[in-house]
């Protein structure tokens, strides 16, 4: 039968005695069963879905368009445009439960993206955010609708397009956060200047715009209901709000704080899976999508830890890794290009390109006055014109109420297939988050001047690190005649939260300003200042976000404050025991980033300090002994460089170990080492707390015995990452389990190498393709100067390659 809108509706009929879903064994088709052919179908298309994904993220494109394709595979413009196999694959007869199952999903995908939104940040926007935010809302909102009623009186078409067309004009104003915050995850720049301004504009947006469409769906009852009726609707939107804040909230909050601080119980998580249910169910009942109610709560539950926390390490994997998905295939199912006619594919692209080229403009409008850069601005622009399940879901609704045809459903469907295949790999291509890193000055310890001001950020992750990280503070020499200024950072993994935070924990000129939440860092730094008044400065700061990401406000942050080398933990931890542990092996990914971002030197700190016990060299005095590995490279110099310096210090004893190999006298090589070497002996003469120990070895094993014969003497062990090939290398390159220690710091590391020192393994900053050249041939007056500026041959990486003058 047909409906006025021409559309066929087709009634189907159920054999309550059909029995044609037996198992195989019963000789029946076991896709009889309601319930064997939902499990088939989540099945068949999560199998599409992910081999899609594995096959377009080469490409560049995110998991959204591999979802929506994963459907339309399926769905009538592809195969399942051939009868027999969706008469097989998607009989009509399992639409229904499929359906009800997608907006299962939904309804905890939404709750569990709102727990992560915290809805105070919305006050705290900044003005850039705000204006941005309003100027897009507008001007997405007057152009396109303007323009859509100009084409429905001057040109020609179906008349259900033109019912249609100011909907779908007044849909592409909508910039929901929920869908941006997954495209910046994704594209993995939700860390940096561009992404925290482009989440915080679509924030404030989406205020804006979720309002709206609660007011357009009351008038839209309102075209089938009579007045009274529509007041009505209205207080039972306000009702559920009251019950959501007034009532639901309270009580979660009151389990919460009875559990007193253990972690949150089964029966709270039921509760709130209650509360889910119940207001969807109430949500549904008054006329609204059942995904308002859930949006609300999530809105309405406190973020982060504990609730928040426990929600999202619960739900997420289920609620985004498997449900999300399946609302995005059903979405694809449904849509059908073939019903699709030229005239209006070309009306609606009108709209949907206006409407992308004046919401980029109406972010270079407010952009330009707060002197943004135009290509951030375009970036930003770009990113907030993202479309994701928010979108798919209004799609949805308008056409179960027959706002959208069939015909109208599918081509905003594939516009939001379109737009996003487009935008990502574009936003790679135009974005790269690393570049802003690049300062292109010399920041590393060996380039900087003798008596200059030294650098130092130390990137807190467990409170365990304090000790050792401050005694290389202590022992980097805070002086008058030369300053240390130590940087420190806390990492903090982002839990329950979807918007990163980062924070100062002084008077900043750009970031939040904010106490420090790390007693035991906080009073050590303070104890460091008060012990060297005068000398050294501490300025801290507060990293809350994914580890995914967080490497980007490392690099930002050092940057800023102009460090000359940042020291990073270790991803595992030796017990006093001598057992080693993981920490959190996302940290080793952290360190991988850092190391190929850093705008300045980088150390990665094996900290055994627990083992040996060592004294703080800041309160006791006590001597401490550093030892330098010197096999040769541009990282080693880095090393020599800031033992030379620590040896300064009254308490601090350095050993340098310059490593020769047998045979390679006149190398050229070996000259280049030895003119370095000179140097820094030169500049230490009358320091009886450096020495230069050379050691003659053959080859590797020699290598590492002369090391273990060595290493117990000593508290803190420091090595280059990288050193040219070598044959005292040979073996050692052969495995190696962190490759970001490089080969010798990796067998420092190792379990099966046992000492107490700590390690400190050193990466020098690298500089674009080339890094400065430097001439060796210099006058004896020049000797200072030349201990900091000398460099390695380097030739790691294409990348950055390091050449000498001789």
């Amino acid at each position: 039968m047909e409906n006025a809108l021409g559309n066929t509706s087709i009634m189907l009929c159920y054999n309550p005695l059909d029995t044609t879903h037996k198992s195989v064994w019963s000789l029946g088709n076991p896709l009889g069963s309601p319930t064997s052919l939902l499990f088939f179908q989540i099945s068949l298309i999560t199998i599409v879905t992910q081999f899609l994904y594995a096959c377009l993220k080469p490409l560049g494109q995110t998991s959204l368009v591999s979802q929506i394709l994963g459907g339309l595979v399926f769905g009538p413009s592809l195969l399942g445009h051939k009868k027999m196999l969706t008469d097989i694959l998607f009989p009509l007869k399992g639409s229904l439960v499929l359906h009800t199952m997608a907006n299962f999903c939904i309804n905890f995908f939404f709750f569990i993206c709102c727990v992560k939104m915290d809805a105070t940040t919305v006050l705290k926007a900044e003005k850039q955010a705000i204006t941005i935010g309003v100027s897009v809302f507008s001007l997405t909102f007057g152009v396109p609708l303007g323009l859509a009623f100009a084409l429905k009186t001057y040109v020609s078409m179906d008349k259900t397009l033109s019912d249609s067309l100011p909907m779908i004009a007044i849909s592409q104003s909508l910039t929901v956060f929920i869908s941006i915050s997954v495209l910046l995850s994704e594209l993995k720049i939700l860390n940096t200047d561009v992404g925290r301004l482009t989440l915080s504009s679509a924030m404030f947006s989406d205020v804006i715009s979720f309002s709206m469409t609660v007011v357009l769906f009351a008038v839209l009852q309102g075209k089938t209901v009579n007045m009274l009726k529509l007041v009505w609707i209205i207080l039972s939107i306000i009702a559920l709000l009251v019950v959501i804040i007034y009532v639901m909230r309270p009580t979660i909050v009151w389990i919460v704080n009875r559990l007193n601080g253990t972690p949150i119980d089964e029966f709270c998580m039921l509760f709130i899976f209650l509360c889910v249910l119940t207001t969807a169910l109430f949500s549904e009942s008054i006329g609204q999508h059942s995904a308002m109610g859930p949006i609300i709560l999530g809105l309405a539950v406190p973020e982060g830890p504990p609730l928040g926390t426990s929600l999202i390490s619960k739900m997420e994997t289920v609620a985004c890794g498997f449900l999300y998905p399946i609302y995005l295939a059903v979405s694809g199912l449904q849509t059908d290009v073939f019903k699709i006619n030229i005239r209006s594919t070309w009306i609606v692209t009108i709209i949907v390109l206006v409407s992308f080229i004046v919401k980029i403009g109406a972010v270079m409008l407010p952009g330009y006055y707060y002197n943004v850069p135009m290509k951030d601005c375009f970036v930003i622009g770009l990113l907030l014109n993202g479309r994701g399940i928010a979108e798919l879901t209004m799609y949805n609704i308008w056409k179960e109420d027959k706002i959208l045809t069939e015909q109208e459903f599918s081509l905003m469907v594939v516009s939001i297939l379109v737009i996003n295949a487009t935008i990502a790999p574009l936003i790679k291509f135009l974005f790269d988050p690393s570049a802003q890193y690049h300062s292109g000055k010399k920041c590393s310890i060996q380039h900087t001047k003798r008596d200059s001001e030294l650098r130092i950020m130390v990137c807190i992750y467990k409170d365990e690190n304090i000790p050792t990280m401050l005694n290389i503070l202590e022992a980097s020499c805070a002086s008058t005649e030369s300053n240390v200024t130590a940087i420190a950072l806390l990492l903090v993994e982002l839990l329950g939260r979807s918007r990163p935070i980062l924070v100062a924990h002084q008077q900043h000129g750009t970031l939040q300003s904010t106490p420090c939440n790390s007693t035991q860092l906080d009073n050590a730094l303070k104890q460091y200042v008060t012990l060297n008044e005068g000398c050294a400065y501490v300025q801290s700061f507060t990293s809350i976000s994914d580890f995914n990401t967080i490497h980007d406000d490392v690099c930002l942050i050092s940057l800023d404050r102009g460090a000359n080398m940042i020291l990073m933990p270790f991803h595992k931890r030796w017990e006093i025991d001598g057992t080693v542990e993981i920490n959190n092996r996302a940290i080793q990914t952290v360190n991988i980033k850092v190391l190929e971002r850093a705008p300045c030197s980088v150390g990665i700190l094996i900290d055994r300090g627990i083992l040996s016990c060592s004294p703080s060299l800041l309160l006791a005095k006590a001597p401490y002994y550093v030892a330098v590995l010197f096999i040769g490279g541009a990282d080693d110099a880095e090393a020599l460089a800031y033992a030379s310096r620590m040896s300064r210090h009254e308490c601090v004893n350095v050993t340098v170990v310059w490593f020769l190999v047998f045979g390679e006298e006149n190398s050229k090589d070996r000259k280049r080492d030895s003119d370095l070497v000179d140097e820094y002996r030169y500049y230490n003469v009358g320091n009886k707390r450096f020495e230069i120990n050379e050691e003659v070895v053959k080859d590797a094993i020699e290598l590492s015995s002369c090391i273990r014969r060595r290493i117990d003497y000593f508290d803190l062990v420091m090595v280059g990452r990288w050193h040219s090939q070598s044959i005292l290398l040979h073996g050692h390159d052969q495995w190696s389990e962190c490759p970001e220690l490089g080969v010798i710091g990796d067998m420092l590391a190792s379990q099966d190498f046992v000492t107490k020192a700590s390690i400190l393994v050193v990466q020098q900053q690298r500089m674009g393709v080339r890094l400065v050249k430097n001439n060796l041939n210099v006058m004896p007056n020049q000797r200072d100067q030349l201990a900091h500026g000398v460099l390695m041959d380097e030739t790691r990486t294409t990348s950055c390659t390091i050449s000498v003058n001789t």
